[in-house]
């Protein structure tokens, strides 16, 4: 047998939110889904979390030294489902996560 014939097929799920408290409750949610589809669930993993800062003039034409800082934390998490059948990838697809939440379903 070679190698890719034991290597089991997964479906990775990559959550993304800009409030940390909101991607765990929608992970939590996401494996208590699968796993009562009786699935075998990987992670989730944080990934870093990415920011991004904004620098931005006060005003629009004088006061070059007077600036606001902005910026923007997205949080990610991957979820790994191995072995996954109809029924699990019908139950993620109906699922209702809150807005806000992005969630990207790929075969891998």
């Amino acid at each position: 047998m070679a190698k890719k014939d034991i290597e089991k097929e997964k479906l990775r799920l990559k959550v993304q939110a800009y409030d940390h408290k909101l991607i765990d409750a929608s992970c939590r949610q996401i494996i208590e889904t699968a796993k009562r589809q009786d699935a075998e669930v990987v992670g989730p993993t944080p990934i870093p979390v990415e920011i991004r800062r904004y620098t931005v003039n006060r005003s629009t034409f004088v006061h070059k030294n007077s600036r606001e800082q902005f910026e923007l934390r997205v949080h990610k998490r991957i979820i790994d489902i191995l072995n996954p059948n109809q029924a699990i990838i019908e139950s993620l697809s109906r699922l209702n996560l809150p807005s806000g939440v992005d969630i990207e379903i790929k075969m891998v």
